[in-house]
């Protein structure tokens, strides 16, 4: 991710924007009935957006026709549900692969189905895992943050290997041989980022709770790490005063 101009056939081209165009169109329904429903949002929605472009923007070479790079959509997701980043994502997509050749356009709809629908989704399936499993309070919220930016992020390569896979099938092993072999390569590199992204989730969630935690309770979410940051700080203070 992402994949470059040229390195997918037509018709595996047609295939994944075949698959991604439900989710996109579906999505920007989404973006459209959230600013509807909480004009306030706005703000934050455009900076989801923007924390995805500038982190996918950050590229290290990889497999051929490829990159690695963090992909910013778990907060996305956490924050205004899959759908609305499957649009988000396709817009960021779109705007590096125009501005910044990285990325194509012949390739943006495989690009678009790995990270904007993929990667959205597992991530948001281990908050809502957590969440019902009752992982409350900071540590618990902040275990889910890092797994979903976490897994997000590793689920876009395994899809992006996918997507490698059947395009260029081992000649010996076909695609099976081929799919180990991407993910063997992609993991030198893809593993720590994921990591690095999960701690940076967990720090800018932090940041939100802080200063946006009215904006995260209409979101849904937010409320009791709110208070429990809002408690850990009276504590900090405390402590420093009888110091």
């Amino acid at each position: 991710m992402h994949i470059a101009e040229g390195f997918l056939s037509p018709a595996h081209c047609a295939l994944w924007y075949a698959a991604s165009a439900p989710f996109i169109v579906h999505g920007a329904r989404a973006v459209i009935a959230e600013t509807r429903k909480s004009p306030e949002n706005k703000l934050l929605l455009a900076a989801a957006g923007a924390f995805t472009f500038v982190l996918s923007a950050i590229k290290l070479p990889s497999v051929t026709g490829s990159s690695s790079h963090p992909t910013g959509t778990g907060l996305g997701a956490v924050l205004f549900r899959p759908p609305v980043m499957a649009f988000l994502g396709t817009i960021v997509l779109l705007f590096q692969a125009l501005l910044l050749a990285h990325g194509g356009i012949t390739t943006l709809g495989a690009n678009a189905f790995s990270m904007a629908v993929v990667g959205p989704w597992v991530g948001y399936g281990w908050w809502c895992l957590c969440r019902r499993l009752r992982w409350n309070g900071t540590a618990g919220t902040f275990t889910a943050i890092f797994g979903a930016m976490f897994l997000a992020d590793l689920a876009t390569y395994v899809m992006t290997s996918v997507q490698l896979a059947l395009a260029y099938p081992d000649a010996h092993g076909g695609i099976l041989v081929a799919l180990g072999k991407f993910l063997a390569l992609f993991a030198f590199t893809q593993i720590p980022l994921a990591i690095g992204e999960g701690l940076l989730g967990v720090v800018v969630f932090r940041f939100l709770a802080k200063v946006a935690g009215p904006e995260l309770v209409r979101l849904g979410l937010g409320a009791d790490i709110t208070a429990n940051l809002a408690d850990e700080d009276a504590t900090k203070t405390s402590g420093h005063a009888h110091v």
